[in-house]
């Protein structure tokens, strides 16, 4: 998962090519909790449901919801006064005081850390990984000759083997993004040495004027992309790792990936029994914290304290569980981060990544079922390829191996600010979306929230910032109606969401299109809505029952 500038076409990158459309409207800060009819900007209806609750003089009750994600700025202004705490840990004192066997995890847990203090920030890709994997296994054999479980995992590593091929197939592209990304290491070394400063932004970049015109080319490539991201807080470090991770691309084709994880994490990783790994620094860097805090605030950042931007919910408790990296995430922490969200009391959990192959599929399904059985939501970004999930892959997903859905699961596509067309219409330019495999869309550009700094706040866009939108939403209805099932709240999110009735742009195509047909709901997500529609439904607790799960208890000591 890339953080910042995934959306934008790498050509946008090279400069060689206009940028998005939408860093040519202004938006308000926080336009996505506006109401269409008063605002003319299709946010959700925020205050109208706040209204509706404070008439029916309903009292809220704390939710938890865990953020699985890349860290959390845990000393965010907005974001101190809402952070879950365990309640049963002691800070600081190197004792598993609840057993549970995360040590300190005082405030959610490293899954992508080392014990001794190292943590995982960048990491490969999925398919480079599983096409070095299988490799020495399947090239040049005959796939009629694998039967059951090798058969599909020869689909797997012959799908993969052509996405790292499409990587190199364009020599002019190829060489294209060397040369790029040479040229911005060498003035970036330039940059560095006249502002006397080692990581910079783009609003350091403001004031800067030179004489070379190598480092002036390179700020002004660089301020473009800042404006086509609506944020001038994208550093020099960030732009390069981006370039660099798209250069890591080419090369799988012949190397292997690093094992970046592996060599700082140092467990087991193919038993999922040996899950008592990485540590409790739940923001790790700035940079690393970056997309984490923003998908956080989004959710709870304090409500009415007069800082920055408003949550969406007003009574949560966000649970940081870090486990996403700068790369694919690893299926194993996926699937023990949602388990640590459960366990620890989550009733909403946010899932902002996504990747395209997953080999560990099996542990993550378990721990999804693990999840339904708890009564606990999963909201997941359908990610940022302008694709069609109904014929396209964007992992985790609710459909098991076995062919079976969660029920306790909402796919969230992206929306934009304006209904007219010519102003980009409705849909983000750069979502997924799918008549079957996207439940609904919800604001996910221009965005305003938290980023670490203590202060610090910004514009974000993507899937990224439309699924905690919808997780926010989903925290608000459980504050207010606590009885309601996870199957119930997506019920009451999808049912309620308004339909537009009018055309969008289709995101693979860029062809207008009914902009009901891009998702099963055909909406985008209203709080006012889906509050009234709550408020009328009888609650109802599932029944817990424990699936069937390959985890095996911890030994007590």
């Amino acid at each position: 998962m890339n953080q910042l500038t995934k959306h934008l076409s790498l050509f946008a990158l090279c400069g060689l090519i206009g940028l998005s459309s939408y860093a040519q409207k202004e938006v308000p800060k926080g336009w996505h909790l506006l109401d269409a009819k008063d605002s003319g900007y299709y946010g959700i209806s925020l205050e109208k449901a706040y209204e509706f609750v404070k008439a029916k003089k309903l009292k809220s009750n704390a939710v938890i919801v865990a953020v699985i994600d890349s860290g959390v700025d845990t000393l965010h202004e907005d974001l101190k006064p809402v952070l879950w705490k365990n309640p049963k840990e002691i800070p600081g004192n190197g004792i598993d005081d609840d057993k549970n066997g995360y040590v300190d995890d005082v405030y959610g847990w490293n899954f992508i850390g080392g014990r001794d203090g190292q943590n995982v920030e960048k990491d490969s890709y999925e398919a480079a990984r599983v096409y070095h994997k299988y490799k020495a296994k399947f090239e040049g054999k005959d796939p009629s000759s694998f039967k059951g479980e090798e058969a599909k995992e020869y689909a797997m590593w012959a799908k993969a083997k052509g996405d790292v091929a499409s990587n190199v197939e364009d020599p002019t592209m190829v060489m294209m993004i060397r040369r790029t990304v040479n040229e911005f290491k060498a003035a970036d070394s330039i940059v560095r040495a006249e502002l006397k400063k080692e990581e910079y932004t783009c609003k350091d970049l403001s004031t800067y004027t030179t004489t070379n015109k190598q480092a002036a080319a390179f700020r002004d490539r660089f301020v473009a992309i800042c404006k086509a991201n609506d944020t001038d807080e994208i550093s020099n470090k960030m732009l390069l790792d981006e370039l660099e991770g798209e250069v890591a691309k080419i090369d799988a084709a012949d190397i292997a990936p690093k094992a970046f994880r592996n060599d700082i994490v140092k467990d087991n990783y193919n038993d999922f029994n040996d899950r008592f790994y990485g540590n409790n620094n739940v923001m790790v860097s700035n940079s690393a914290a970056l997309h984490g805090t923003h998908v956080s605030g989004i959710i709870g950042a304090a409500r009415g304290n007069g800082l920055g931007m408003d949550g969406v919910a007003d009574n949560v408790r966000i649970m940081t569980v870090r486990a996403v990296p700068d790369g694919d995430e690893h299926d194993k922490d996926i699937a023990l981060a949602i388990r640590y969200a459960v366990d620890n009391g989550a009733k909403v959990i946010n899932m902002s990544f996504g990747k395209g192959f997953s080999p560990e599929k099996k542990w993550v399904d378990e721990a999804v079922q693990y999840a339904a059985s708890k009564g606990v939501l999963l909201v997941h970004a359908a990610g940022n390829s302008a694709q069609n999930l109904d014929t396209s892959w964007n992992f985790p997903t609710p459909v098991f191996e076995n062919g079976k859905r969660a029920a306790n699961w909402i796919t969230v596509g992206a929306s934009a600010p304006f209904a007219d067309i010519k102003d980009g219409g409705l849909t983000a330019s750069f979502s997924n979306y799918g008549k079957n495999e996207v439940d609904v869309f919800a604001p996910g550009v221009k965005i305003y929230s938290t980023v670490p700094g203590g202060n610090t706040y910004q514009n974000l866009q993507g899937t990224s910032m439309a699924s905690p939108v919808v997780a926010g939403l989903a925290a608000f209805i459980l504050e207010y109606y606590p009885n309601l099932s996870a199957e119930q709240v997506k019920y009451v999110i999808e049912k309620s969401s308004t339909k537009p009735g009018q055309k969008a742009y289709d995101p693979g195509t860029h062809e207008e299109a009914d902009f009901g047909t891009l998702s099963r709901s055909g909406g985008i997500i209203n709080a006012y809505e889906a509050i009234k529609l709550a408020s009328t439904l009888k609650g109802e607790r599932p029944k817990t029952v424990t699936p069937k799960t390959t985890v095996k208890p911890k030994k007590k000591a």
